[in-house]
């Protein structure tokens, strides 16, 4: 077994990540977070399910094809035609890897597999084998392992390296088990890999709220991949979360005596463009890419920071990229200084991406007095992770007081055509989302989640509004930021409608049929 002092980061962002509801990408988010997390120096990119559809394997390609250092994975099980649109997907990538899996468990085996121990050991055989047959790099996973008989999970993956598996991912696929259970697995599959070049992979997620705990536990015993998503998204409650997993590593190397190839200093950025991807806010309080993690407001802390910083902070900011907030830019700052802090919040624009947020810095400088770091996170999300437009925001009008009933109008531009619709509501922010609804006649969505947060302190922050929506089981996000609060929620609102129309197409792409064999 391969037990150095390297952790293989293998990022499953792009896979397990976007299947959280309400998560999907485009093709352009999905690349321009592919290059991000190779330049973050992750190991290994699983870039999706290729045999989900057509336009999936089409996806997959596309990112083999741009990532040059990372190894590219294409997840599959071990039927013969999900492996041959896996391989199609990740063949022409510099690193391709194969990623092939079966449920081990008798629930799995019972209820959803219906087939008996020694036909899901002949399916291991057969599928390992032939993903061995097109890549040298293949990885086998014992879905549900931590509810599978030992005994049996220990023949499963002695028949998955006969069969020239490279790797084996023990994964806790419903964050079921303990971190003593998941050392003493993996300390069992430690025996079955003897001293075979295999690495032992983990998976966990995160429904206990042990996921990280579980991955490092079995670093511990020797476990020498870690799968992983930024901020910790995934199905559920979501997988182990890379940022807290590499920090660990790096924090308390003296216990582990282990290290990444993650380059923590580009951490924040990566977090905040996934979070403005997936639109799904990290939470203030989320280790080492929360808005607290380095805040300090009671006295007694704050007295011991000033006299050094080691009193209440085990790591410095700046190791996982988060700059101070300062003041440093106004309406008669240039495109170089815009530039610069940019790239020192960790932001790599074209010359098309940089010329279109100087537009809008110009603009909202003329609003605003000074411009802080969180207004230009706003304003490069804006060009940088919008989706396909079904939906335009033309105009809206509104009014309220204390006196008078709330209403609005809107005009939103769709199919060719521009559509005005009035209502009334408990506020102008409801009146407005109300208008929208009926001028795109999207009466059957309901508003699931709404938050307002201000981006800065002072009277004229930019408020960023975050909405979800939902018909039927398909829930969407979308995000909108603006001075005035009912402005940011119109086009957070109308952001949601986008995102709804890109997931139906999502969707009834993955449900046409792979190509033939």
């Amino acid at each position: 077994m391969i037990t150095d002092g390297y952790v293989y980061i293998f990022d499953t962002t792009l896979r397990d990540g976007e299947q959280s509801p309400g998560c999907s990408m485009t093709l352009e988010e999905k690349l321009r977070l592919a290059r991000r997390l190779e330049d973050l120096g992750v190991d290994v990119i699983e870039a999706g399910f290729p045999a989900a559809s057509r336009g999936e394997i089409a996806s997959v390609k596309q990112i083999a094809a741009v990532v040059e250092k990372s190894q590219v994975a294409g997840l599959c099980r071990t039927r013969e035609q999900d492996i041959l649109a896996a391989w199609e997907g990740v063949k022409a990538a510099a690193r391709p890897r194969l990623h092939v899996f079966i449920a081990t468990s008798e629930l799995h085996m019972k209820y959803k597999l219906k087939l008996t121990r020694e036909q899901v050991l002949e399916e291991i055989r057969r599928g390992v084998g032939l993903c061995r047959s097109f890549c040298d790099s293949v990885e086998f996973s014992a879905e549900d392992a931590t509810r599978s008989d030992i005994g049996f999970l220990k023949e499963a993956f002695a028949c998955a390296i006969d069969a020239g598996a490279t790797v084996l991912n023990i994964p806790d696929t419903v964050g079921y088990t303990m971190p003593s259970e998941y050392t003493t697995i993996v300390g069992e599959i430690s025996q079955v890999v003897g001293d075979k070049e295999v690495i032992i992979s983990t998976h966990c997620h995160n429904d206990l709220g042990l996921a990280v705990a579980n991955s490092l536990a079995a670093i511990a015993t020797g476990a020498r991949q870690v799968e992983c998503c930024v901020n910790g998204i995934g199905e559920r409650a979501g997988n182990a979360s890379l940022e807290e997993i590499v920090m660990a590593i790096k924090v308390r190397k003296d216990l582990f005596g282990c290290n990444t190839g993650i380059k923590t200093q580009e951490i924040a950025a990566v977090s905040r463009i996934v979070s403005e991807i997936t639109g799904m806010p990290v939470p203030a309080t989320k280790p080492i890419v929360g808005r607290n993690a380095f805040a300090h407001e009671a006295g007694i802390h704050q007295h011991g920071m000033l006299s050094d910083p080691r009193t209440y902070e085990i790591m410095r900011p700046a190791d996982v990229g988060v700059t101070e907030s300062k003041i440093i830019l106004g309406k008669h700052s240039g495109r170089y200084a815009l530039q610069d802090r940019l790239i020192t919040l960790g932001y790599r624009l074209s010359t098309t991406q940089l010329a279109a947020v100087f537009e809008r810095f110009k603009v909202l400088a003329d609003k605003k007095k000074n411009i802080y770091d969180e207004d230009l996170h706003a304003l490069v999300a804006e060009d940088t992770y919008n989706i396909r437009s079904r939906y335009e925001l033309i105009n809206i009008e509104f009014k309220g007081g204390t006196e008078t009933e709330p209403w609005a109008k809107a005009t939103v531009a769709y199919n060719g055509q521009q559509h005005t619709s009035e209502a009334t509501g408990n506020g102008p922010v409801n009146a407005v989302i109300e208008a929208i609804r009926q001028a795109t006649d999207n009466d059957s969505v309901t508003l699931e989640d709404y938050g307002l947060t201000a981006l800065t302190g002072g009277a004229d922050a930019q408020a960023r509004a975050s909405v979800k929506i939902a018909e039927k089981e398909l829930v969407s996000h979308g995000q909108g930021t603006h001075i005035d609060v009912v402005m940011a929620s119109a086009l957070a609102f109308v952001n949601a409608l986008n995102h709804q129309a890109l997931q139906m197409e999502i969707l009834n792409s993955r449900n046409s049929k792979p190509p033939p064999k």
